[in-house]
């Protein structure tokens, strides 16, 4: 059966998001990310103290009449990608304090629901070169989902994995975009507000599962499509500027999808395996009662298996799991705590290794 979404896949479109967005299926995709405007009204020049001027954003496409304005533009697109989006699919959208706090109020008036707000904190940003105010050194992201309750993909373990096995928080440390990542025409930036790689990688990974479909509706150099190809994910990119729209044709045909391989792309989450009471090891004969058990791989206590899958211990009956707490005095997981001898490798084991095979052997069948 063919996608309906077959058409728009994998495609950069040229046009404005408002009237192309109604030409795709309802319901159809699972993610947008949305850097619209930022309605920043420049009114005046600003210049570094080397007396060279900042280029800041003067594209026409930022340039709203007033407040009114843009808040009905951003009520126009967001009610568009909220028709597309699943009932599961989740949107990023992110701003700075010209827009952000207006978007967040239509978004909640659009009955989306907040799952976070993010604080993207730029490691090397632009100094305030009037010297007037703070320098900006951070945007901010809203993550929000379409229906409240509803279950939508966030691949905690991925983003545990990725932050060197430490919870991830809500505020980034990330450059902004620069190097050979820039996208420049001779010595001038492409785009004003091209988003660095590592942001739309780190949304990707975290709220999406390959084969799923990324829309952006304000695609302008290709940074969605770019990291969606790269984690074999579709994309849908939306983008009014004829200019930037021939550029990101040429930046995400540079991405070449290589087949797909699961394990490269899924983190493993325990909470999805299958689960296997120690008892279940003793009943199938990966462990015999009366074999022996040590507390760790190298340590001299021990216990012997039961014949229903307790531990005696010290004249101390119980699960893999009381026994350990009682050696360690403290919270314990037997899985990794105890340790059989294995003789093929003449060598202690973990348990946890006899489970693993278990459940290998139960998905082979």
């Amino acid at each position: 059966m063919e996608n309906p979404l077959s058409p728009w896949l994998d495609q950069v479109i040229l046009g404005d998001c408002r009237e192309v967005l109604p030409t795709l299926p309802e319901e159809s995709v699972d993610l947008v990310f949305a850097d619209p405007p930022y309605n920043l009204q420049l009114n005046a020049d600003l210049w570094r103290p080397n007396v060279t001027r900042v280029e800041g954003v003067r594209e026409p496409w930022d340039k709203f009449e007033d407040y009114a304005a843009y808040d009905a533009f951003t009520r126009e697109w967001l009610s568009a990608c909220r028709r597309v989006l699943k009932p599961t699919g989740t949107l990023w959208v992110i701003g700075t304090y010209h827009n952000i706090f207006r978007i967040g109020r239509i978004l909640q008036d659009l009955d989306f629901w907040i799952l976070n707000d993010v604080v993207w904190i730029k490691s090397n940003p632009m100094p305030n070169f009037r010297g007037v105010r703070f320098s900006n050194a951070h945007e901010t992201l809203i993550w929000a989902q379409k229906t409240m309750g509803a279950k939508y993909t966030f691949n905690y373990h991925a983003m545990k994995a990725l932050n060197e096995d430490l919870q991830m928080r809500s505020d980034w440390y990330l450059p902004i975009c620069k190097g050979s990542e820039r996208l420049k025409e001779g010595s001038r930036k492409l785009h004003p507000t091209q988003k660095p790689e590592a942001l739309l990688y780190r949304i990707i990974l975290a709220t999406t599962n390959p084969g799923d479909v990324v829309l952006d509706p304000f695609f302008g150099t290709g940074t969605t499509g770019a990291m969606a190809k790269k984690l074999q994910r579709h994309f849908i990119g939306i983008e009014i500027d004829e200019h930037y729209v021939q550029h990101a044709r040429e930046r995400v045909a540079q991405y070449v999808q290589l087949e797909f391989n699961a394990p490269l792309y899924y983190t493993p989450n325990p909470r999805n395996l299958t689960r296997v009471p120690f008892g279940t090891l003793v009943e199938q004969g990966y462990l015999q009662p009366g074999d022996w058990l040590f507390f760790g791989p190298e340590g001299e206590t021990k216990a012997i298996v039961q014949a229903d899958g307790s531990l005696l211990c010290n004249e101390q009956r119980g699960s893999i799991h009381q026994i350990a707490r009682v050696l360690r005095g403290g919270p314990a997981n037997g899985w990794t705590l105890w340790y059989y001898w294995d003789a093929e490798t003449q060598s202690r084991q973990p348990i946890d290794r006899l489970r693993a095979k278990y459940r290998d052997e139960v998905r082979e069948q």
